[in-house]
């Protein structure tokens, strides 16, 4: 009983995850917009901003290129997982989505294959950025670079997730491109990717306390410098930022579970 149970969720959830791996082959358009586009930014706006940008916080000798990468990787992350995760709106105009629904497979199972799927094409996006992290002065170990890999999948789990959230709720691409847009990209310029919190008001300091993502980017700068504390500035530690992370990935599946159970599409 407890072996069919298994295959009875993992089927649907390795079908889903497929389904994923297969649309993204077949949609290159996506790996422009998750991948090239973070690229761009971290090329133009590191290149323009390095000579003349220092924020309060940052390491010595670092300059703003490669304080700029970590954040990239985060970047990339949340792109992908707004892209996987559209695909869910889509599905439900098409009515792939309400075929599923009818079909003897429980919310939990499809709420996972999609998590999984956009998580996948995330770690695989940000591996590939990862590769140039000599680029940017970073010396990569096979340590540093495992555990940059654990916490990508992390954030890109808790993001994919959260996407989950909106599209489950949002009946159209219109909406959802809007509900992104204002909660999204401020978490990502709020999370130190794009400047420290050093030097700014109190107000927004706690902000970005507050804000799940800084800790997914303060766990990604402790592995990228692993062993090399003085590199990484002042950030929350490793360890906590660890374990806000996945407790932030585990509340925001919980959340796309419970709105998928509410759907009636």
């Amino acid at each position: 009983m407890r072996n069919q149970a298994l295959v009875r969720m993992g089927l649907p959830v390795m079908t889903l995850w497929w389904r994923e791996m297969v649309r993204f082959v077949r949609q290159r358009s996506r790996l422009v917009g998750a991948f090239v586009q973070p690229v761009l930014f971290w090329i133009l706006l590191g290149a323009g901003l390095s000579p003349s940008f220092r924020p309060p916080g940052m390491p010595e000798g670092t300059d703003y290129v490669e304080y700029f990468y970590p954040g990239i990787i985060a970047l990339i992350l949340l792109f992908t997982a707004i892209f996987a995760t559209i695909s869910v709106v889509e599905d439900r105009r098409e009515g792939f989505l309400q075929a599923v629904l009818v079909a003897p497979v429980s919310r939990s199972a499809i709420v996972l294959g999609q998590a999984l799927g956009g998580t996948t094409l995330a770690l695989v996006q940000g591996g590939l950025f990862l590769v140039l992290a000599p680029a940017a002065g970073i010396r990569l170990t096979v340590l540093s670079a495992l555990g940059a890999i654990g916490v990508m999948f992390l954030v890109a789990f808790g993001l994919t997730s959260l996407g989950l959230v909106i599209a489950w709720w949002i009946d159209s691409t219109q909406g959802f491109h809007a509900i992104m847009n204002l909660i999204l990209l401020p978490i990502w310029f709020l999370s130190g990717a794009f400047f420290p919190a050093s030097g700014l008001p109190a107000w927004l300091r706690w902000v970005m306390k507050l804000n799940p993502l800084t800790y997914g980017v303060a766990a990604l700068r402790h592995c990228l410098y692993l062993g090399r504390p003085a590199l990484v500035g002042q950030i929350p530690p490793l360890f906590s930022s660890v374990v806000l992370s996945a407790v932030f990935g585990l509340l925001a599946f919980v959340g796309a579970m419970a709105v998928a159970r509410r759907s009636t599409s």
